[in-house]
């Protein structure tokens, strides 16, 4: 966006991830693919823009996503263009047009990347903002179902998450969900002009997605649990799921009230939830959806899938302060007069060669805003050198925690500092 005299500045509800965060960034991304590779997914990368069309009937018409929040244009060949919202309407085409369903196991494939959604921007919640996806295709079998739940909550636990809670429902099959419309009609139509408008809409096109509104939660203490309108099929695979997941030792609660919002889902769907990122409270989730590979015009293939909000986690990383006593630095050089910034040339590297995160000053700043640099820094070592240090092949290696502080030959530094390492391996810098 265009500024005043400040110039240009970001637009609204995009965010610039600064190199101070950008360590937590590369540590969620970097477990989202250890996990997958360890539960034998693999990456595929889909367009930022997709067909308007894939999303209206992937995503569906009566969504907020679809009738709300997408950013469409039409190309300068006149077509309908949208920047993708969601993950799973561009991988189920993806996995169509390129025949993907043609092995006989499933398809496990997982993603990270952008979306984007015009919504009111908040704690968490960004225009253009990040997703990690898992999609699952080709197997009914609710063993999968809990496979891809585990992977979510493996996700949150090894980052250092562990108060994320898990949540699961059954939402049916749509022969389900028409027979549990009516009951539900008859709970919400004594209190339809109480409802905001956005549920007095979703009464009359998808009466489930009123439950969904965050507006209203405290108005539907009484209404009608889909779990009693679920058919025999409906009821053994949900009993199956929870038995996966007791089987895992993985905890969850059953939320009679949880539908998601995309219209895609069936039997299973699941949040994972946290406190501390303000209103928001839901950090990732998904469910299966055994009809979307055929509404997107391929087999009648089975699937199921979850989406990480990468904002929302990064952000309570911060917030609860995982994390973050690592050091940015494992040592920074501090020197002082000519020959001594010489050898600091040839030190940095010398540590950098032996896998240390290494820096020094580049401002010829006096001694004492360096040791300051370095505690800004949060470096764990000051190396310090002098050219009267220099004449005698010694350096000072100071612990900034401490402020403890020996004196090394010159020619030991890197020696010494990974002995160091090696009896206190817990605080090395990744």
């Amino acid at each position: 966006m265009r500024g005043d005299a400040m110039g240009f500045q970001r637009p609204p509800g995009t965010q610039d991830i600064l190199p101070g965060s950008a360590g937590d960034w590369q540590l969620v991304e970097a477990t989202a693919r250890e996990l997958c590779r360890r539960f034998n997914y693999r990456e595929i990368r889909t367009p930022i823009f997709e067909a308007t069309e894939l999303f209206r009937r992937g995503v569906g018409e009566t969504t907020d996503i679809v009738e709300k929040e997408m950013y469409t244009f039409e190309d300068r060949g006149g077509r309908s263009i949208t920047l993708r919202p969601e993950g799973t309407a561009g991988v189920v085409r993806a996995y169509v047009e390129n025949k993907l369903y043609g092995e006989p196991d499933p398809a496990k494939l997982y993603y990270i990347g952008p979306m984007f959604r015009y919504e009111r921007a908040q704690a968490g919640r960004y225009r253009q903002f990040h997703q990690f996806g898992v999609e699952a295709i080709g197997s009914a079998d609710p063993a999968l179902d809990a496979e891809v739940i585990a992977l979510g909550w493996m996700f949150y636990r090894e980052i250092g998450l562990e108060g994320v809670r898990v949540e699961i429902n059954s939402v049916g099959t749509p022969a389900v969900r028409a027979a549990f419309r009516g009951r539900l009609l008859e709970f919400l139509e004594p209190l339809k002009d109480r409802l905001c408008e956005d549920c007095r809409k979703r009464m009359e096109r998808n009466p489930l997605r009123v439950l969904d509104c965050k507006v209203d939660q405290d108005k539907f203490g009484g209404a009608p649990s889909i779990l009693d309108s679920l058919d025999g099929e409906c009821r053994e695979h949900f009993e199956a799921v929870q038995g996966h997941l007791q089987a895992m030792d993985i905890p969850f609660t059953i939320n009679p009230r949880l539908v998601r919002g995309l219209d895609y889902y069936t039997h299973t769907a699941f949040e994972y939830k946290a406190e501390g990122i303000g209103a928001i409270d839901a950090i990732g989730g998904g469910g299966r959806y055994n009809g979307l590979v055929r509404e997107i015009g391929g087999p009648d293939q089975p699937g199921v899938g979850l989406g990480i909000g990468l904002e929302r986690t990064v952000l309570l990383l911060q917030k609860l302060r995982q994390d973050a006593s690592r050091a940015a630095l494992d040592v920074y050089l501090v020197s002082q007069g000519e020959a001594a910034e010489r050898e600091t040339v040839r030190l940095l590297h010398r540590l950098r060669q032996a896998g240390f995160k290494a820096d020094r000053d580049y401002a010829r700043r006096s001694m004492k805003a360096q040791l300051k640099a370095a505690d800004r820094l949060k470096a764990r070592y000051a190396a310090i050198l002098g050219d009267d240090e220099l004449s005698r092949g010694e350096i000072a290696l100071k612990e900034m925690a401490s402020g403890e502080q020996r004196t090394v030959r010159l020619e030991e530094l890197v020696h010494h500092l990974t002995e160091l390492d090696r009896s206190h391996p817990e605080t090395r810098t990744e």
